[in-house]
């Protein structure tokens, strides 16, 4: 299993070139199930994640071709086209979604356009408490009889989706995304209230938009979709990836460093350009994207994690490695997801004072961090043990890098290039 080793103490300094948004991708790919045309998608990320739910895609009988892309300044991204004329299956099955809780994206498409859909529960995980409920509530409201057997959501509308009134208890980013693509094939009008407002729902509706959807209010809490009775083909490119963004931003404030992040936006990054602000780094917008820069010590904050336009979850763990060498004390509350702390004791490893009661976590800056071996837990965490790496004496091993190959493009060559001093080890070299 591949391993990544840093030697910390580098001040990061140059340009790195901002990926397609793995949290926008995944979503416009699953709306190719809408439509018989062929969706064209650009500047979609290499990702693992991706991989995965081409495969599916793949399986349930949509054509995927894959190209290059070459923008105005000639950086090549990948460029898919799908194409689910022929839907020949409509089992999305476990050995694919395990691997992805965004697999269930498919959902509301397969149910909207083939009017069944068998798809596992995302993990194998039971139906409880999780997010999928929204899922299924929301698809019900729109004329779904749906039936959990053996692990599987089956899904059915022998007449058609109807338009509906969706009214969500709490915010949830996928059950939107769900209940918004199925509602564009149903008959009649459908509202969507306290829909989530990130800046990912929206390119996705603006793609559905582009592929002959009837929306309004996107960016908002409240969506009014006018169903249609088909979409068709379209050319889109997905944002760029805030959180990406976010991350880089995050390294070039905790090695003091000053990297120009070319293809960000300011605007989808908010409450994160913000507290980078407070805890001490400048930041300002140039002609190829935003720059940040970081001169002297950092400075303790507390914050809390929100729904957008609040601070998001998926930054929670790369301010903590941030905060955990900035000066006084800092408390980081996570009201998103639970379990959301376990990269805590692996920064502690490195030497960060940070302890952990309910659904915080109080921070206590340490002057300096200690390279050591670390074991990344999810995607998030794995990332903020690299950034804690990047400012540590001596040299980290990060594990279980394949929690970052699921979301971060090029990672390892992207630091490189300005100036960290980081390597992936391939098995053999790491064992």
């Amino acid at each position: 299993m591949d391993r990544i080793r840093i030697t910390g103490g580098v001040p990061l300094a140059g340009e790195i070139r901002i990926s397609g948004a793995k949290n926008a991708a995944l979503k416009l790919m699953a709306a190719a199930l809408l439509s018989e045309g062929t969706l064209r998608l650009s500047n979609v990320p290499h990702l693992a994640d991706v991989s995965t739910l081409v495969r599916l895609l793949a399986l349930l009988g949509v054509e995927v071709t894959m190209d290059g892309d070459a923008d105005d300044e000639g950086h090549v991204g990948r460029v898919l086209s799908l194409n689910a004329a022929n839907v020949k299956d409509t089992v999305a099955p476990y050995d694919l979604v395990r691997k992805m809780r965004a697999s269930v994206l498919v959902l509301g498409p397969l149910l909207a356009r083939c009017g069944k859909a068998r798809v596992s529960l995302p993990g194998g995980c039971a139906i409880g408490p999780r997010p999928v409920d929204l899922h299924l509530q929301a698809l019900a409201d729109l004329g779904a009889e749906i039936e959990l057997v053996d692990g599987y959501i089956n899904a059915s509308a022998p007449g058609g989706l109807r338009g509906g009134e969706i009214r969500f208890p709490k915010v949830s980013v996928g059950a939107t995304e769900n209940a918004l693509m199925a509602a564009t094939l149903a008959r009649g009008t459908s509202v969507i209230e306290n829909a989530a407002r990130e800046p990912e729902v929206a390119d996705l509706a603006h793609c559905l938009v582009a592929m002959g959807a009837r929306i309004d209010g996107i960016g908002s809490d409240r969506l009014e979709i006018e169903g249609t009775d088909r979409l068709s083909g379209a050319d889109y490119r997905i944002m760029p990836d805030r959180i990406e963004s976010g991350t880089f931003a995050a390294a070039a404030a905790i090695t003091g460093g000053s990297l120009e992040l070319l293809g960000g936006r300011l605007d989808l990054l908010g409450a994160v350009v913000e507290a980078l602000q407070r805890i001490g780094a400048e930041i300002d917008e140039t002609d190829g994207g935003f720059k940040v820069v970081a001169r002297g010590g950092l400075a303790g904050l507390d914050l809390t994690t929100q729904p957008y336009p609040g601070f998001p979850t998926d930054m929670q763990a790369q301010m903590m490695a941030l905060l955990s060498v900035a000066e006084g004390a800092s408390m980081i509350s996570e009201t998103i997801f639970e379990n959301r702390f376990m990269h805590v004791p692996e920064l502690c490893r490195m030497g960060a004072d940070i302890v952990v009661t309910g659904g915080s976590a109080m921070i206590r800056g340490v002057p300096r961090l200690k390279g050591a071996p670390t074991m990344a837990t999810d995607l998030r965490a794995s990332v903020s043990l690299v950034l804690a790496g990047l400012v540590a004496e001596g040299e980290t091993i990060v594990s279980r890098v394949y929690h970052l190959d699921r979301g971060y493009e090029r990672l390892v060559e992207k630091l490189a290039g300005c100036g960290a001093r980081i390597e992936r080890l391939q098995d053999e070299a790491a064992s």
